[in-house]
């Protein structure tokens, strides 16, 4: 791997991070799921450095409870689905995949739990959690909608001018 490519990771990190920190006081609202989206459809599979760069400084942060568990792979499903589409550069479909996302998180966030007390404490966590689901479809839905093309604008030419110095 280049120092280039080091240094793009790390400043990614630290972005997500950072953003993700800022935001943690509103619940559901956060950016991490379209700078993944962005990570992966400019630097493709490098992100997967991105994502486990962040969610072991989660782990740090937070404690590495339960919910870490779940960032180990929540993450990583959103990348794969990106890398599936990465060539796609429609705001609105972005939009619909990180909404989309954001719905399906709390779903995503229960497999351990099944593991840990059967399908009712799965099943009850995935309930109890609809309210805060609706809020990150909606306003994963908003980010990306709004943000996603300015974003890939401004990703893209960091990307072509750190490829112009030697």
């Amino acid at each position: 791997m280049r120092t280039k490519d080091l240094a793009v990771i790390g400043l990614m990190s630290a972005l997500i991070i950072a953003l993700q920190l800022g935001l943690s006081f509103l619940p559901n609202i956060e950016l991490v799921s379209l700078l993944i989206i962005l990570c992966t459809v400019v630097y493709g599979w490098k992100t997967l450095y991105v994502i486990y760069i962040f969610v072991i400084a989660e782990g740090f942060i937070y404690g590495f409870g339960i919910w870490w568990i779940n960032y180990l792979y929540v993450w990583t499903v959103l990348m794969l689905i990106t890398m599936l589409f990465k060539d796609q550069r429609s705001p609105f479909f972005w939009a619909i995949i990180s909404g989309t996302f954001g719905l399906a998180f709390g779903t995503l966030c229960s497999i351990p739990y099944f593991f840990i007390g059967g399908v009712s404490m799965a099943v009850s966590g995935i309930i109890s959690g609809i309210p805060f689901d609706i809020i990150h479809c909606v306003s994963n839905y908003l980010i990306a909608l709004v943000l996603f093309k300015p974003l890939y604008h401004l990703l893209e030419l960091f990307n072509q001018k750190l490829h112009e110095t030697k």
